[in-house]
């Protein structure tokens, strides 16, 4: 899935948009994504001017964008106008090192139920073949007025 398919799926736009492009997708089962991380992104002027690193809490919004592709992929549908998929809770979060400028983000996630709009995912994010950030992500997809 290229970077125009991915814009017909998120509502995000930049700077906000964190998923450059979906490498596999296992319909209802699991998705690897990709976030190219460059010197460009707004975060890194003041995170940290020094030693840019990537936010945490910008890496599991990453993980959540990828998790939603993989919803919508699984409910064969893309979001209507007047649904909003939120993010709704992130457990088990561990950050194993820092992402900078330059590095590949693997975003990979797994479904692991879906009922009545909620999804759970077991996520994790790689550069490279090490372990950035692991989590289990819930979200929610609910109709707005």
């Amino acid at each position: 899935m290229d970077i125009h398919q991915i814009l017909k799926q998120l509502p995000h736009r930049y700077p906000f948009l964190l998923v450059d492009r979906v490498l596999e997708i296992d319909k209802g089962k699991t998705i690897k994504a990709l976030k190219n991380v460059t010197i460009n992104e707004p975060f890194f002027s003041g995170h940290f001017p020094s030693r840019p690193v990537m936010p945490g809490v910008l890496m599991l919004e990453a993980l959540a964008q990828a998790a939603a592709l993989l919803a919508f992929d699984a409910l064969d549908s893309a979001p209507a106008d007047d649904m909003v998929y939120y993010f709704a809770g992130m457990d088990e979060v561990r950050f194993k090192r820092p992402v900078g400028p330059g590095d590949q983000l693997i975003l990979e996630a797994q479904l692991l139920r879906m009922k009545a709009g909620i999804f759970k995912f077991k996520a994790r994010a790689l550069v490279l073949d090490d372990l950035a950030v692991e989590a289990l992500l819930t979200c929610a997809m609910r109709k707005v007025a």
